[in-house]
């Protein structure tokens, strides 16, 4: 495992989420907190898992490998563990030691020695840890604060595509948060950047209304 690991002091993430992380890659020794969207977390793996990078997935049953493997993550270098039970900041740990991006869920409560012993962990490893919800000191996290779907007309039809806001804030506030229009996803499942209504419309084209539905995302 360790021979196709991706030696780079950032680690590549998707062209649309670039804007949204500092320099545009995911910090080597770095965490990430991402809220509520399991698709967007599948996101954050997607282009280091396409540059060779192995990855981890922890107490995530919802991280279908069928999705996965649409998104684009090599499914050859990807660890699961559905169900740590209450070992999985042990669990996440030991992955840290064979994959360069691990993705998991906290399960419980995280205490500040237990995240300083992880991020030692993750620097002398040249991983980077990403979290589906909160998580003490991370550089980055990731918000889905806008959503809307189309392809739903007056009573039915089809959801097609989902535009989403997503909102990045600093640590502790650091900075102001920075905000990027995505389809997550788009109508052919990827996710990217999202563009703007009034150039998506242009001359002599209707844009489509996108009215809000509650689904899982």
């Amino acid at each position: 495992m360790e021979s196709t690991r991706v030696d780079t002091e950032g680690l590549p993430t998707a062209e649309a989420l670039a804007p949204l992380l500092p320099g545009g890659a995911i910090r080597v020794g770095g965490s990430y907190s991402v809220h509520e969207s399991v698709l967007l977390a599948m996101t954050m793996l997607q282009a280091a898992s396409a540059a060779g990078a192995w990855c981890a997935v922890v107490g995530v049953p919802s991280f279908g490998v069928e999705a996965a493997a649409a998104a684009g993550i090599d499914l050859e270098r990807l660890v699961l563990v559905p169900d740590p039970g209450d070992q999985w900041l042990t669990v996440t740990a030991a992955l840290a030691d064979v994959a360069q991006i691990v993705l998991t869920r906290p399960l419980g409560r995280v205490v500040p020695g237990d995240v300083s012993r992880l991020s030692a962990r993750l620097r002398q490893r040249g991983g980077a840890l990403v979290a589906l919800g909160s998580w003490p000191g991370a550089d980055v996290s990731l918000r889905v604060t806008r959503s809307e779907w189309s392809g739903i007309g007056d009573g039915h039809g089809f959801l097609t595509e989902r535009r989403v806001t997503v909102s990045a804030s600093g640590r502790a506030g650091a900075g102001r948060p920075v905000d990027a229009d995505l389809l997550l996803p788009a109508a052919d499942g990827t996710v990217r950047a999202a563009v703007p209504t009034a150039a998506a419309s242009g001359p002599g084209r209707t844009t489509p209304v996108l009215r809000p539905v509650a689904v899982a995302s």
